[in-house]
Protein backbone atom coordinates (compact mmCIF):
# COMPACT_ATOMS: atom_id res chain seq x y z
CA UNK A 1 0.00 0.00 0.00
CA UNK A 2 1.53 3.77 -1.01
CA UNK A 3 1.91 6.43 1.71
CA UNK A 4 -0.66 8.16 -0.25
CA UNK A 5 -3.16 5.23 0.34
CA UNK A 6 -2.19 4.70 3.69
CA UNK A 7 -3.14 8.73 4.54
CA UNK A 8 -6.43 7.98 2.62
CA UNK A 9 -7.46 5.40 5.19
CA UNK A 10 -6.12 6.87 8.54
CA UNK A 11 -8.10 10.15 7.19
CA UNK A 12 -11.14 8.07 6.37
CA UNK A 13 -10.89 6.70 9.95
CA UNK A 14 -11.14 9.95 11.69
CA UNK A 15 -13.48 11.28 9.65
CA UNK A 16 -15.80 8.34 10.53
CA UNK A 17 -14.87 9.09 13.89
CA UNK A 18 -16.05 12.40 13.72
CA UNK A 19 -19.03 11.62 12.04
CA UNK A 20 -19.79 8.94 14.70
CA UNK A 21 -19.99 11.45 17.76
CA UNK A 22 -22.36 13.94 15.86
CA UNK A 23 -19.83 16.31 14.16
CA UNK A 24 -19.92 17.21 10.60
CA UNK A 25 -16.92 16.67 8.54
CA UNK A 26 -15.32 16.75 5.05
CA UNK A 27 -12.05 15.41 3.79
CA UNK A 28 -10.16 18.08 1.97
CA UNK A 29 -10.04 16.91 -2.03
CA UNK A 30 -5.92 17.55 -2.87
CA UNK A 31 -4.65 17.42 1.13
CA UNK A 32 -1.00 16.64 1.01
CA UNK A 33 -0.49 16.83 -2.73
CA UNK A 34 -2.49 19.95 -3.82
CA UNK A 35 -1.41 23.55 -3.29
CA UNK A 36 -4.12 25.63 -1.37
CA UNK A 37 -5.08 21.96 0.44
CA UNK A 38 -3.70 23.09 3.94
CA UNK A 39 -5.34 20.53 6.06
CA UNK A 40 -6.95 17.09 5.90
CA UNK A 41 -10.20 17.36 7.57
CA UNK A 42 -12.62 20.24 8.33
CA UNK A 43 -15.00 19.24 11.17
CA UNK A 44 -17.42 21.12 13.53
CA UNK A 45 -20.56 21.41 15.06
CA UNK A 46 -22.49 24.39 16.03
CA UNK A 47 -19.81 26.50 18.19
CA UNK A 48 -16.73 24.34 17.46
CA UNK A 49 -15.17 24.65 14.08
CA UNK A 50 -11.71 22.44 13.35
CA UNK A 51 -8.88 22.34 10.96
CA UNK A 52 -7.01 18.76 11.37
CA UNK A 53 -3.82 18.30 9.83
CA UNK A 54 -3.74 14.13 10.12
CA UNK A 55 -0.44 12.18 10.83
CA UNK A 56 0.16 8.17 11.15
CA UNK A 57 3.11 6.66 11.71
CA UNK A 58 4.20 2.63 12.87
CA UNK A 59 7.25 4.84 14.19
CA UNK A 60 7.99 6.12 17.75
CA UNK A 61 8.49 9.14 16.49
CA UNK A 62 6.59 11.46 13.48
CA UNK A 63 7.97 14.74 11.85
CA UNK A 64 6.40 17.59 10.88
CA UNK A 65 8.03 20.10 8.63
CA UNK A 66 7.66 23.60 9.97
CA UNK A 67 6.40 24.72 6.62
CA UNK A 68 3.55 22.74 6.67
CA UNK A 69 2.29 23.87 9.96
CA UNK A 70 2.70 27.49 9.01
CA UNK A 71 0.89 27.06 6.11
CA UNK A 72 -1.88 24.79 8.11
CA UNK A 73 -1.82 27.87 10.64
CA UNK A 74 -1.92 30.54 8.12
CA UNK A 75 -5.25 28.19 6.52
CA UNK A 76 -6.88 28.03 10.20
CA UNK A 77 -6.42 32.27 10.69
CA UNK A 78 -7.86 32.84 7.13
CA UNK A 79 -11.43 30.23 7.59
CA UNK A 80 -11.45 30.67 11.82
CA UNK A 81 -11.02 27.50 12.56
CA UNK A 82 -9.04 25.79 15.60
CA UNK A 83 -6.13 24.14 14.38
CA UNK A 84 -5.55 20.68 15.51
CA UNK A 85 -2.57 18.15 15.02
CA UNK A 86 -4.21 14.24 15.09
CA UNK A 87 -1.70 11.67 14.95
CA UNK A 88 -2.20 8.00 15.43
CA UNK A 89 0.52 5.84 16.75
CA UNK A 90 0.05 2.35 15.05
CA UNK A 91 0.13 -0.02 18.57
CA UNK A 92 -1.04 3.56 20.90
CA UNK A 93 -4.41 4.69 18.60
CA UNK A 94 -5.24 8.64 17.93
CA UNK A 95 -3.61 11.93 19.69
CA UNK A 96 -4.91 15.05 19.64
CA UNK A 97 -2.65 18.18 20.20
CA UNK A 98 -2.97 22.01 19.62
CA UNK A 99 0.33 22.63 16.96
CA UNK A 100 1.69 24.49 20.27
CA UNK A 101 2.48 21.18 21.87
CA UNK A 102 4.70 20.32 18.86
CA UNK A 103 8.51 19.85 20.00
CA UNK A 104 10.96 22.22 18.29
CA UNK A 105 13.61 19.93 16.17
CA UNK A 106 15.26 22.74 14.07
CA UNK A 107 13.53 22.05 10.77
CA UNK A 108 10.99 20.15 11.36
CA UNK A 109 7.93 20.03 14.39
CA UNK A 110 8.76 16.75 16.43
CA UNK A 111 5.92 14.11 18.04
CA UNK A 112 6.45 11.24 19.69
CA UNK A 113 5.35 8.71 21.77
CA UNK A 114 5.86 10.22 25.14
CA UNK A 115 4.64 13.68 23.84
CA UNK A 116 1.56 12.04 23.43
CA UNK A 117 1.34 10.27 26.53
CA UNK A 118 1.79 13.52 28.32
CA UNK A 119 0.53 16.29 26.18
CA UNK A 120 -1.94 14.72 23.87
CA UNK A 121 -5.52 13.63 24.02
CA UNK A 122 -7.79 11.07 22.78
CA UNK A 123 -10.71 12.33 20.94
CA UNK A 124 -13.56 13.02 23.55
CA UNK A 125 -11.04 14.47 25.60
CA UNK A 126 -9.99 16.77 22.93
CA UNK A 127 -13.61 17.45 21.49
CA UNK A 128 -15.53 17.53 25.07
CA UNK A 129 -17.66 14.52 23.62
CA UNK A 130 -19.18 11.67 25.12
CA UNK A 131 -17.55 8.60 24.89
CA UNK A 132 -21.10 6.91 25.18
CA UNK A 133 -22.09 6.97 20.82
CA UNK A 134 -25.66 5.74 21.70
CA UNK A 135 -26.47 9.07 22.70
CA UNK A 136 -26.32 10.59 19.89
CA UNK A 137 -29.83 12.55 19.77
CA UNK A 138 -28.86 14.14 23.24
CA UNK A 139 -26.44 16.15 21.17
CA UNK A 140 -28.44 16.74 18.30
CA UNK A 141 -31.17 17.75 20.71
CA UNK A 142 -28.75 19.89 22.28
CA UNK A 143 -27.89 21.74 18.79
CA UNK A 144 -31.61 22.10 17.77
CA UNK A 145 -32.02 24.07 20.97
CA UNK A 146 -29.23 26.25 20.65
CA UNK A 147 -30.44 26.77 17.02
CA UNK A 148 -33.66 28.01 18.88
CA UNK A 149 -31.72 30.25 21.05
CA UNK A 150 -30.10 31.75 18.44
CA UNK A 151 -32.97 32.19 16.36
CA UNK A 152 -34.80 33.86 19.38
CA UNK A 153 -32.11 36.56 19.97
CA UNK A 154 -32.14 37.91 16.72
Amino acid sequence: MSNKAKGSKVERELFQMFVENNFRAVRVAGSGVMENAECDLIAGRIGHKYAVEVKSTKKPVKYITKEQIEKFMIFCEIFDLKPVVAVRFNRLGWFFFNPGDLEDAGKNWVLNMETARTKGKRFSQFFGVKDDRNKKNDVLAGDLELLKEIDDVE
